[in-house]
């Protein structure tokens, strides 16, 4: 690989990745335990956390939800190296509003800011609040424009644009990053058109957990595509559970995994307000696993040498970003730390500062 392993961390924004019914884990989204959270990450050695975007709980309504850009904002003026990734629904947000927002968290941060845009598949998130929920591969149409927009004003160009969905006249945006091109700026989701939007506008492409062969593949497939700048890099995001022995680690795997099962209704839930079109949810159904975004899929439970030598394999595939959950996530993000993290000091030996944006 030509470029180190850098190793983040989830922003426990709704709280409970694996089972919300958790004796070990009571719930908790507050901003209070995320800033803690994320400290903790930066002094243990993570080098990202992705702090992800809904307005409502996508899980239960009556739930606490942090949100996304505020809490970045907060999080960037309190770390020091750590880089902040807040995802972003492009329906939300006018793109000239969203690009201020992202300059001015990365003059906080000092150059650490990303955005990561998902293209959304909470349909009730969107027509509860009146906006017009698109069909899927229009949502990767909108996307792409506001992406465009969005881009060339991180980049502190003057933008004059004329497009099916916006239009935007003599617009330049001011101060721009002082330490680089613009903030580095992540796409997730796998169908062809989110593929296209990867290889075409992302700098990373984040990949939902699965097997190496299929991630493999997708790496591959987006790697043919047509590409102008930099190669685009590879982020996977996988739910760990590492012991001392397999044994142990699948005896947990197993304890989550009777708990996820009594999330039936929160499940029933989020599956009447999904999107059918979305590849994530086709990918998941794939696979028993816990955690979300592929949880476990991509074989990240068992024994300190057998989890690091798996997330080695990845790595020589293409993945240069892992982001990781966990649960109960303090204790188990501390554990990776002192047991994992050392047996990757190899991949990690170059210093994972935040590069540049792709030229």
């Amino acid at each position: 690989m030509d470029h180190p392993l850098r190793i983040g961390i989830w922003a426990l924004v709704h709280g409970n990745r694996a089972a919300l019914r958790d004796p070990l884990e009571p719930y908790d989204a507050s901003w209070d335990r995320n800033r803690r959270l994320v400290l903790e990450a930066e002094r243990l050695g993570y080098d990202c956390v992705l702090v992800a975007q809904h307005t409502m709980n996508p899980h239960r309504t009556d739930l606490g939800q942090l949100e996304a850009w505020t809490s970045s904002a907060a999080l960037a003026a309190q770390t020091r190296r750590i880089e902040i990734i807040a995802a972003i629904k492009p329906m939300l947000y006018h793109p000239v509003v969203l690009a201020k927002m992202a300059l001015q968290i990365e003059e906080i941060s000092g150059g650490r800011f990303a955005i990561n845009l998902v293209n959304a598949w909470n349909r009730k998130e969107i027509e509860d609040a009146g906006l017009v929920f698109r069909e899927h591969d229009e949502r990767y149409t909108y996307g792409a424009e506001w992406l465009e927009v969005v881009e060339q004003l991180m980049r502190g160009e003057e933008v004059n644009h004329d497009g099916r969905f916006f239009q935007v006249r003599n617009y330049r945006l001011e101060p721009r990053s002082a330490t680089r091109a613009r903030p580095r700026i992540y796409v997730g989701g796998e169908s062809p058109p989110a593929r296209d939007l990867v290889a075409a506008q992302a700098d990373v492409w984040f990949i939902n957990g699965q097997p190496l062969e299929d991630v493999k593949a997708l790496i591959a497939d987006v790697r043919q595509r047509p590409r102008r700048g930099e190669p685009v890099r590879f982020g996977l995001s996988t739910f760990v559970i590492a012991r001392e022995t397999e044994a142990e680690a699948r005896a947990e795997y197993e304890r989550l995994l009777a708990l996820a099962k009594q999330d039936a209704d929160i499940k029933a839930y989020v599956k009447a307000n999904t999107d059918a079109a979305v590849a994530m949810r086709k990918t998941q159904a794939k696979f028993e696993s816990v955690g979300t975004n592929g949880g476990t899929a991509g074989g990240t439970v068992g024994s300190y040498d057998q989890v690091a030598e798996r997330i080695a394999a990845f790595h020589a595939a293409g993945i240069d970003t892992l982001l990781t959950q966990f649960q109960p996530f303090e204790a188990e993000m501390r554990r990776f730390a002192e047991h994992v993290m050392p047996r990757l000091a190899h991949l990690r030996a170059v210093p994972a500062a935040v590069p540049e944006s792709a030229a």
